[in-house]
């Protein structure tokens, strides 16, 4: 299942991954996804290539000037292949349950996961965007390290995991969903990030799909 953007040629990096300063961010740990069990064979999942960390400490000094009682907590970044496998997996498996499914049935999940989870291909052309280390799941949280409600956990399947899901709400806590969402978004597309058109959380810079967003005719980052 071939994306649009994975369309967009990548020009080889070597720009390289570094570690997100925990002194600077907020990491969520335990990590979710090892919590899980996922493998990354001894690699940690807050890394990014040093020209997005950039890019991040930018969003970061952005959001605290103008809100120091706020700060981006960083729940994901750098994902290996085999990690991005046993997501996809597992979340299949948690929208199955346990009922047997028919082919059509089948077929409707898969879809519904990969609307919001990229194919772990291991094709250079094609990575996942999280692969490439140019691509993270934020969200925002407060001084005492309270995530700040934005109507929808990070990895929902959902509508209401569109970035815009809340724009037209008419309730004060809908309200305030948005105004979140649209704070987290104003911080990160000022230092040159995008966001996924599915997932208020996943920003990137420089790889296939920030590439295909603002029109680029070649990607900077490919699997690393």
């Amino acid at each position: 299942m071939t994306k649009p953007y994975q369309r967009i040629p990548i020009a080889t990096s070597d720009d390289p991954l570094v570690p997100i300063p925990a002194g600077l961010f907020s990491l969520v740990t335990p990590h979710p996804y090892m919590a899980l069990g996922a493998d990354y064979g001894g690699r940690s999942p807050y890394f990014l290539r040093r020209r997005v960390l950039d890019k991040l400490i930018q969003a970061q000094n952005f959001l605290r000037a103008a809100h120091p009682e706020f700060q981006i907590q960083i729940f994901d970044a750098y994902r290996p292949i085999p990690v991005q496998q046993f997501m996809v997996d597992y979340t299949f498996t948690q929208l199955k349950g346990d009922r047997p499914l028919t082919p059509p049935e089948t077929a409707q999940i898969w879809e519904q996961v990969l609307q919001f989870w990229a194919v772990p291909s291991r094709d250079p052309a094609t990575p996942p965007p999280h692969s490439t280390g140019a691509a993270l799941d934020v969200r925002l949280v407060n001084r005492a390290q309270e995530p700040l409600p934005m109507g929808g956990e990070i990895d929902d399947i959902g509508d209401r995991s569109y970035p815009d899901f809340y724009a037209a709400a008419t309730t004060p806590p809908e309200q305030q969903y948005h105004h979140n969402r649209q704070l987290l978004r104003q911080a990160m597309e000022q230092a040159g990030f995008v966001i996924h058109p599915n997932e208020w959380w996943h920003f990137s810079y420089g790889d296939q799909l920030w590439a295909w967003q603002t029109q680029r005719a070649i990607a900077h980052y490919g699997r690393i």
